[in-house]
């Protein structure tokens, strides 16, 4: 549809014959059969609608934030009062409204049961499913950008009136949705942490808020290019486009933004990834570029500064992370070291110290496999003395000055593991193989930290499934846990691991880190693992090491799993899943059939793009 609408804008550059004397003075300008009285209702009728859009938009948000701060406040009031019930009997029983929402509204896939499952259509990459409530979300934007496009139009009058009244009105909110557009796609987006959604689930409602826009420039094009030629003839708009700054600016720049959503499809996307990437934010400067020419001295340019203004501090904030987290003191180290399973170790130095928080992420560029290539990468692992003692004046130990003074000295030491596919973690694997010890270190550049508002500590009864490479994002919540019930300060009483591997050598990954865990005061009494070896090469690779750390073989039934854990629940049960989307797929089902019986929420981690 873009690419016929884009050959009809096109085409008529060179469309028509020579000009003749049926070009108006008024049409050379570009203007229209539209009387003073018309062109300033329609200007007043446009601001109007656009401070609408944003207003709607506005709303939404406070309703969330609203729905967040009470959902944080249950929690946190659930957290004080089981510190010191081990029955939590209250906080069982489930809410049957609230399950009810949740079952079929927050938890629910948009049809059946397919969400983070990808979608194929033989070797390209369809992206996935949205959830019902992020259709429901987008379904309401879509149809609140359309009444507004075309409301208050008068449509019984001229048709020239009425086109030029479209297109004025199409333009602006094509503008305005720029500034949401630019908000979302934000590694520092504000509404992350205020509304504890991840980026993930932000970056799709950025992608459709760049469709919206694109649309409603395609229809302010087309409703220009119509009420022209109605007037005139092709060789009129012709003579626009090669001799008016206005016309031929803004066929660029939407040429350049149908360019940037077709680039953005997800079979090239996954396909081409670190190209998509580059050529996506060039092409976005480029369109910024024509469209302020095109803009120019109008009502809509003052938005269009507003996108630009928050896009460069977006930017410049991420320069500004970068270079704090990385630069001096030696700067920031990463030492690569292979593991088993086509997996990498990545221990990072860092050039200043970082408190971490479980589930939290990172940016990470290495200059010598490719400087302008930057991934994200879950945290699995933290050994830093500033965190142990900020944890220690939570206790109620006293922290010196000179603790404080040492501490900022002092470098954190940030651990994660990379699972080899093609591109950047290709070449970096490949780095560290050349290395004869199979270890090398390297510079780094880290962005971030990103996330860690997720909290398990309300739940007296966890279960934490994690597949393959998606242990790294669990790990530090199973630590946080035994070491919160070890000291008496969450309401966790039952915690559960369930890990998902293809073959029992990818334990390799983890085991450092486990065995400090398993070491851990109490751990007996709270945590127990269950691995599931989906390849074992033989039965005798699969033996559980005791009656807390248990091994099978083949693929888990996850519902039985959670229903096992159900029935002796404690207090509100938590479950959370970071792995494939299939993995993902089920455990959210299994939840959402508990919905009513029994006081489950459900927590997903996942990295779509």
């Amino acid at each position: 549809m873009y690419t016929i609408v884009l050959s009809s804008l096109t085409g008529v550059i060179f469309a028509g014959s020579a000009l003749g004397s049926n070009i108006t003075p008024q049409m050379r300008k570009g203007g229209h059969d539209e009387t003073p009285a018309e062109r300033a209702a329609a200007k007043v009728d446009n601001t109007r609608f656009a401070r609408y859009t944003l207003t709607v938009l506005a709303g939404i948000v406070i309703l969330l934030a609203i729905f967040r701060v009470v959902i944080h406040s249950v929690r946190y009031i659930r957290t004080l009062t089981c510190l010191n019930n081990d029955t939590q009997r209250y906080f069982r029983m489930p809410n049957l409204a609230y399950g009810a929402v949740k079952q079929h509204l927050l938890y629910a896939p948009l049809f059946r049961r397919r969400h983070l499952r990808e979608l194929h259509f033989g070797w390209f990459h369809m992206g996935y499913v949205p959830s019902r409530f992020q259709s429901l979300f987008l379904a309401t934007v879509i149809i609140m950008n359309v009444t507004l496009s075309v409301a208050g139009i008068e449509w019984n009058g001229t048709r020239a009136a009425a086109l030029s009244h479209l297109r004025n009105r199409t333009g602006t909110l094509s503008v305005i949705n720029m500034i949401p557009l630019v908000v979302l796609a934000g590694r520092n987006n504000p509404l992350i942490s205020l509304l504890s959604i991840s980026f993930d689930n932000f970056n799709l409602v950025h992608r459709w808020f760049g469709r919206i826009v694109v649309l409603q420039a395609l229809a302010h094009s087309v409703a220009e290019v119509i009420n022209v030629v109605d007037q005139g003839k092709w060789e009129t708009m012709r003579y626009l486009f090669q001799n008016n700054e206005m016309y031929w600016t803004g066929l660029v720049a939407t040429v350049a933004c149908v360019a940037i959503v077709l680039l953005a499809s997800s079979a090239l996307r996954h396909a081409f990834y670190e190209t998509f990437l580059h050529l996506h934010i060039a092409l976005v400067v480029f369109s910024l570029i024509f469209l302020w020419k095109h803009l120019e001295n109008t009502v809509p340019q003052k938005y269009l500064l507003i996108m630009i203004l928050l896009w460069a501090a977006e930017r410049f904030i991420r320069f500004a992370t970068l270079i704090y987290r990385s630069v001096g003191r030696g700067g920031s180290k990463a030492e690569l070291e292979l593991l088993p399973g086509d997996a990498c170790r990545v221990t990072l130095k860092m050039a200043r110290p970082w408190i971490f928080r479980p589930g939290q992420y990172a940016f990470i560029t290495v200059p010598s496999v490719g400087l302008w290539t930057s991934h994200p990468f879950s945290i699995a692992w933290s050994n830093n003395s500033a965190e142990e003692k900020n944890l220690d004046s939570e206790k109620g130990y006293q922290v010196t000055p000179d603790d404080i003074l040492s501490t900022s000295q002092e470098k954190t030491n940030m651990s994660l593991i990379i699972r080899r596919r093609a591109g950047f973690t290709d070449k970096l694997f490949e780095k560290a193989e050349r290395s004869p010890s199979g270890i090398t270190t390297v510079s780094v550049l880290v962005e971030g930290p990103y996330g860690g508002h997720a909290s398990l500590q309300s739940y007296g009864t966890v279960m934490i499934f994690a597949g393959g490479v998606g242990i790294t994002h669990q790990v530090p919540f199973v630590r946080d846990l035994v070491a919160g019930y070890a000291s008496g300060t969450l309401a966790a009483r039952k915690v559960n691991l369930v890990w998902v591997i293809q073959s029992p050598e990818h334990l390799e990954w983890i085991r450092p880190w486990m065995t400090t865990i398993l070491a851990m005061d109490k751990r007996r009494d709270i945590l127990r693992i269950q691995l599931f070896v989906t390849r074992p090469r033989s039965t005798k690779e699969i033996h559980s090491p005791s009656a807390t750390v248990q091994m099978f073989p083949g693929k888990p039934n996850v519902d039985t799993l959670i229903e096992m854990e159900a029935e002796n629940q404690v207090g509100a049960m938590g479950v959370s899943v970071c792995g494939t989307g299939g993995l993902s797929d089920d455990v959210r089902a299994a939840v959402r059939r508990r919905q009513g019986i029994r006081n489950i929420d459900f927590l997903e981690q996942g990295f779509t793009w």
